[in-house]
């Protein structure tokens, strides 16, 4: 049964968006070969876990499990909230500076994702000859995910399968980048966490210090999974998601005073957007917006 009552559709929408991020914190962990011991499994998994979210697996897995693991919050490596310098930015431009107060402010972290992640980093992605075929595949099943969808609703509804498609396709992946986008940013985006020159870095500073462990509300983890339990995932990306806590609690005691631990609250994140605008990275430090823009 299908319906454009806003009082249905609304609601359906964001649950759709919240289930299209759930399924896709499982592709995560199975695409770190973290959520089945059967690694054929875990590449099923993760294949019609990400479709939703328009996910092709081994551009993930290169960019994430690869370059963002590899390098967290190290500068010019880690493509993920990376922050630019007052340089930077003021060499933008009018357009580029408000698209990065948009972005970098409270309600910009989809558009964030959705351009800078998915569209850069996954789909206009240079794919590398050594994983060609793999990534060419999964391309594909996302293509076909995503188009033949839209001709199979044609075929049932006529040219207006075209707005059945934007409401059961288009908008919930919109509403997944805009839940993914948050998540991401409140990982590794806080006043206290700050990024390294690459001379500078060291494991140690980007999978401890570099992330969180945040913990939500009951029935929180019934869609995200643990995903907020966040520092034991970079330090170990084989820990299944359901050894999170667990893992956790241990890291807490052997490093007191090193993990940022603490409830999920929206005032943080708040917080963040007004601070976290620019980076210095010789000194470690969050920088505003200059004043002449």
């Amino acid at each position: 049964m299908s319906t454009n009552n806003p009082l249905f559709l609304i609601p359906l929408w964001i649950i759709s968006g919240i289930t299209a991020a759930g399924l896709f914190v499982v592709g995560h962990d199975a695409a770190h070969d973290a959520l089945f011991d059967s690694k054929r499994l875990n590449a099923i998994v993760a294949r019609l876990s990400m479709l939703p979210s328009l996910h092709a697996v081994e551009v993930w897995v290169f960019g994430h499990n690869r370059v963002h693991h590899g390098h967290t919050l190290r500068q010019g490596m880690d493509f993920v909230w990376h922050p630019l310098t007052v340089e930077q930015y003021e060499e933008l431009g009018r357009f580029g500076q408000l698209r990065h107060k948009l972005e970098w402010g409270p309600f910009g972290a989809g558009a964030y994702y959705l351009r800078e992640v998915w569209w850069n980093k996954m789909v206009r992605f240079p794919v590398p000859k050594r994983w060609l075929r793999q990534m060419r595949r999964d391309k594909a099943i996302i293509a076909l995910y995503a188009i033949g969808s839209l001709v199979a609703l044609i075929a049932l509804y006529g040219m207006g399968g075209i707005w059945q498609w934007t409401k059961v396709v288009v908008i919930p992946f919109l509403l997944f980048c805009q839940a993914i986008g948050w998540v991401v940013h409140v990982h590794h985006i806080q006043p206290d966490i700050r990024w390294w020159p690459r001379r500078e870095w060291n494991r140690f500073r980007g999978q401890v210090e570099g992330t969180t462990i945040l913990w939500g509300p009951p029935g929180w983890d019934l869609f995200f999974h643990w995903i907020m339990v966040h520092i034991p995932h970079h330090v170990d990306m084989q820990i299944p998601c359901y050894r999170l806590p667990e893992a956790a609690r241990e890291i807490a005691e052997a490093f007191p005073g090193e993990v940022d631990e603490r409830p999920i609250r929206v005032g943080d994140y708040v917080r963040a957007t007004r601070i976290c605008k620019l980076h210095d990275f010789e000194t470690g430090t969050w920088l505003p917006y200059p004043s002449n823009t």
